[in-house]
């Protein structure tokens, strides 16, 4: 069993990148289990030094990381780069191994020609806190608001394929790093 955590950068209801990471929690396959990552408006500013143990939502995101086998995370682009809710999330994980060598993935929805410093961002953080950036899992995918059914889901085929084929990369990144993930 692969245990993925989904992470959204938007703090917005109806954000089409929950409905993103709700969809890929959806369709995900017996193998794989996902949880999704709930507790971001919940997070304090990050403070170097300060220990985690004194707050109790940095203790539930470190616990929610240290369950994950992987990561996947979907956020939108907010003033050319990270929302900083999200910003502070990934802030709260430098100097601590939690994200270090683990398989981790993002899913941008924004149509292309946008969400680029996001990812460009996204990407630079994640690699000074050391994570395993699985690029076959890394994809666009575009969704509108009008793609979200009223379950909050996306129906479209052509991007839940998109998100099957991602997501199975990530597990097969995982599970050629140690043979088997089997938690």
């Amino acid at each position: 069993m692969t245990r993925i955590l989904l992470i959204s950068g938007s703090t917005r209801e109806g954000s089409t990148n929950t409905a993103a990471l709700r969809t890929v929690q959806a369709i995900a396959p017996a193998d794989v289990e996902t949880r999704f990552y709930t507790g971001l408006l919940e997070l304090p500013a990050f403070v170097p030094g300060a220990d985690p143990a004194n707050y109790p939502a940095v203790v539930g995101l470190r616990d929610a990381l240290a369950w994950a086998d992987a990561v996947l995370i979907s956020t939108p682009e907010y003033a050319g780069t990270l929302p900083g809710s999200l910003k502070n999330l990934l802030d709260w994980t430098v100097g601590t191994a939690d994200l270090h060598e683990k398989p981790t993935a993002w899913l941008t929805v924004a149509a292309p020609g946008r969400g680029d410093g996001a990812t460009a961002t996204l990407a630079s953080v994640l690699g000074y806190v050391g994570a395993d950036v699985v690029s076959a899992a890394c994809v666009r995918l575009p969704v509108l608001s009008a793609d979200i059914g009223a379950d909050g889901l996306i129906a479209a085929q052509g991007f839940r394929d998109g998100v099957a084929e991602a997501l199975e990369a990530l597990v097969r990144h995982g599970q050629g790093r140690t043979g088997t993930v089997d938690n």
